[in-house]
């Protein structure tokens, strides 16, 4: 179960607002957070941009950066990251998913997720998660259990990266 409560002391005691661009989750990250009293406070949203289409409207990634081949990348994640925080002046902190949940995933890609954090005027950091290939009783859909373990992983690695 995820702690909301322990991302949202980490955010407030370091005076960090978060904004959130999330692909593969598209938003469970956000609603998973959202589920947590207060969080308001420093959660200033989520850009959901699953279409590659929307990465660069939104987020302004170039046409040369983000296609089918490598839109699951590290590079990918840092530019989605980077670009949530440009959207979104009042957030110090940023955090973006972008994956394959698969079916039908291109080769090596599936069940492959990569996350961005990137924190205003300091670091920013790219991890590679890979998802589970097989899934509980209890959950409808590989894919459903592959969604539900990207949030869980995100939210795991910026606590990493909040300290």
């Amino acid at each position: 179960m995820i702690d909301g409560h322990q991302i949202q002391q980490r955010l407030e005691s370091a005076g960090h607002q978060l904004v959130l661009a999330e692909s593969c989750t598209a938003g469970l990250i956000a609603a998973t957070l959202a589920r947590t009293p207060g969080m308001s406070r420093c959660l200033c949203g989520s850009l959901v941009v699953y279409q590659i289409a929307s990465k660069q409207v939104w987020l302004g990634l170039a046409d040369g950066v983000v296609n089918e081949s490598n839109v699951v990348s590290g590079e990918v994640a840092l530019l989605m990251a980077e670009g949530a925080l440009r959207q979104t002046p009042q957030a110090t902190v940023s955090l973006a998913i972008t994956g394959h949940l698969g079916p039908g995933a291109p080769a090596g890609l599936d069940g492959v997720a990569w996350l961005g954090v990137s924190f205003r005027g300091g670091a920013s950091f790219a991890e590679c998660l890979q998802l589970p290939e097989t899934y509980p009783a209890g959950f409808e859909s590989l894919r459903a259990w592959r969604q539900e373990s990207a949030v869980g992983g995100a939210i795991a690695c910026l606590l990493r990266h909040l300290g």
